[in-house]
């Protein structure tokens, strides 16, 4: 292979480096021991290998065993345009492609932001040349550049009913996709951790840097939660197994409201 992962946030780098900028980043960590560097052949080689589930009808989630890097949850969404492959593993081997190509053909590849790359680039080598899409306010966290990814901003409808859309907040570019025939037809956004559902599947939280515990301003949050309120949708799904299961929407709105306030000051007699 021409590339190295990052162990530690599994993204591919076209070389090694003194320090994964990504992880070198605020939002993310470097371990104590240093920057530790890994390989397909060596994950491979563990025994590294994916697991795959249907969320619902023409939604599948992809996960990493053992989980590689931060251990995000990719999606799958079929259509019957293509599918598209959101938020891609730091790992992949042939068996791992076959069972990707066997749900139907991968038109894109997008990450909701820089800590999701994973090795994208690969993924596209694998796949056909595909194209992979990033957030052109995001290009300057690329690490191994390639011809195949190309820079987007604004909406974009990367399949019919699919549509890409960036509210920011935790990186400039971050994005959101929002699937318009998902939860039977009432909506499915796929969040990342633009929005991270939390554990109690009832509200939504928004961070700088979820590992180091860095907030957004409230401003911010209320920003995040009008963009995305464009869009209708009844089920959210973050990058890993968080998942809101009902009324997803009104559920961004209140927890944003709520964030607002309590960073605002409005529940310091409770503290």
């Amino acid at each position: 292979m021409t590339f190295v992962i990052c162990a530690t946030c599994a993204v591919e780098h076209a070389e090694r480096v003194d320090v994964c900028a990504i992880c070198a980043d605020e939002r993310q960590w470097v371990p104590a021991q240093g920057q530790l560097w890994t390989s397909l052949e060596e994950l491979a080689a563990s025994g590294t290998s994916a697991a795959f589930e249907e969320l619902e009808p023409d939604l599948i989630g992809v996960t990493g065993l053992p989980r590689v890097g931060i251990g995000q949850q990719s999606k799958v969404v079929r259509t019957p345009s293509g599918n598209l492959l959101w938020d891609p593993l730091g790992y992949l081997d042939d068996d791992v492609v076959e069972q990707v190509r066997a749900l139907g053909p991968v038109v894109a590849i997008a990450a909701s932001h820089p800590h999701m790359f994973g090795v994208q680039v690969e993924w596209s080598r694998r796949l056909g040349d595909v194209p992979v899409l990033v957030a052109e306010a995001d290009m300057e966290w690329v690490a191994r550049p390639d011809p195949v990814i190309r820079p987007w901003s604004g909406d974009l409808e990367v399949l019919p009913g699919i549509t890409l859309t960036q509210p920011g907040g935790h990186f400039p570019g971050s994005a959101v996709a929002h699937w318009a025939a998902g939860a039977d037809g009432r909506g499915v956004l796929l969040s990342g951790d633009t929005i991270f559902a939390n554990p109690d599947r009832t509200s939504v939280s928004f961070m700088r840097s979820y590992p180091n515990r860095i907030p957004l301003s409230g401003a911010v949050v209320l920003r995040v939660a009008e963009h995305v309120g464009r869009f209708p949708f009844e089920h959210l799904y973050n990058n890993f197994e968080g998942v809101i299961p009902a009324d997803a929407s009104a559920v961004v709105q209140t927890s944003a409201e709520r964030h607002a306030a309590w960073v605002r000051g409005d529940f310091d007699h409770l503290t």
